[in-house]
């Protein structure tokens, strides 16, 4: 893996299929994590919080400066377009401005749900190893064709 690669969870993908996910509405949010676990897309059932059998807000980075509890909503009014056979996922960009009250080690970013009761995980990306928030601004600017595709 390497910094900004996006990790789409394949249990996300099966949520889609079987229809637990209407993200059209959905209020998507992302948070940080620790290096505590790897992320992969085999990763089992990831949610933000309880519920899951991969608990993700366990690993949250502490808590303090520009960063909050549970991360921030990057939700536009509607994530997804369609072009042809492919649909985009695609949010707000996202910055943490530097504070000497932020977390020291930002590994990964996790995309969630945060409309569902379940808050399923949807994606994470790899911020390239620990990111002192510290010493500079956090910042997610999301690819010109969006966070992912699905075709």
């Amino acid at each position: 893996m390497a910094q900004g690669d996006v990790v789409v969870y394949n249990q996300f993908k099966e949520g889609l299929g079987d229809g637990l996910h209407d993200l059209s509405s959905a209020s998507v949010w992302v948070a940080l994590v620790t290096n505590a676990a790897t992320q992969s897309a085999a990763t089992a059932d990831p949610r933000w919080g309880s519920g899951g059998s991969t608990n993700l807000s366990s690993n949250q980075v502490s808590v303090g400066g520009n960063y909050a509890t549970g991360g921030v909503s990057a939700s536009p009014s509607d994530p997804w377009t369609r072009s042809g056979a492919t649909c985009t996922f695609d949010l707000t960009d996202i910055t943490w401005s530097q504070s000497g009250s932020n977390p020291k080690s930002a590994t990964w970013a996790v995309g969630y749900n945060n409309s569902d009761s379940g808050k399923r995980a949807i994606f994470s990306v790899d911020l390239g190893g620990l990111f002192d928030m510290t010493t500079g601004d956090l910042a997610i600017t999301w690819n010109a064709s969006g966070v992912f595709t699905l075709a």
